[in-house]
């Protein structure tokens, strides 16, 4: 019975999926791009325009209050954990699943750097969207990781659901 309803679901969510891919495929035309090999490729008309309203990195940053511009040291000074945090839990992978038998995580489903590239980014624009890909990219990875791995350990299930 609960077999029976679990697969009605996963059907549903499979159906939605391929609708979602038609409408999106419907909207191409609409918003002047189209997706060739994964990436989206805008119409040249669309770039252009794009291009021409970005600002300059310091009319950008100008438009913060000054107190937030004195941030940016302890924003960007995460790199260095989040980094290093990325190289321990890929070992820590590599190392333990094999033996828990659990599949290994791909990090590049988790770590997607992209947005950066974007046209109409200027460059303190891209770098910051760099950082908050990666950034947040990794705790994605690393919570998945540390979820599969209680999945294994825990023999003590949450009575209530957590909040992603």
């Amino acid at each position: 019975m609960i077999d029976k309803k679990i697969n009605k679901i996963i059907d549903e969510i499979k159906t939605l999926e391929d609708e979602l891919v038609d409408e999106i495929k419907k909207r191409e035309k609409e918003f002047f791009y189209k997706i060739e090999n994964g990436k989206v490729q805008f119409e040249h008309h669309v770039i252009q325009e794009g291009k021409s309203k970005i600002i300059s990195s310091i009319r950008y940053l100008s438009s913060f209050p000054v107190l937030a511009i004195f941030t940016i040291p302890f924003i960007w000074s995460m790199i260095v954990p989040i980094a290093i945090i990325d190289l321990l839990i890929t070992i820590y992978q590599w190392v333990c699943f094999p033996i828990y038998k659990i599949p290994k995580i791909k990090r590049s489903d988790y770590v997607v750097i992209g947005r950066y590239r974007l046209f109409y980014l200027d460059k303190v624009e891209k770098i910051n969207c760099w950082y908050c890909e990666y950034f947040n990219g990794v705790i994605a990875y690393v919570r998945e990781i540390s979820a599969r791995t209680e999945q294994f350990w825990c023999p003590i299930k949450h009575s209530k659901a957590l909040r992603d």
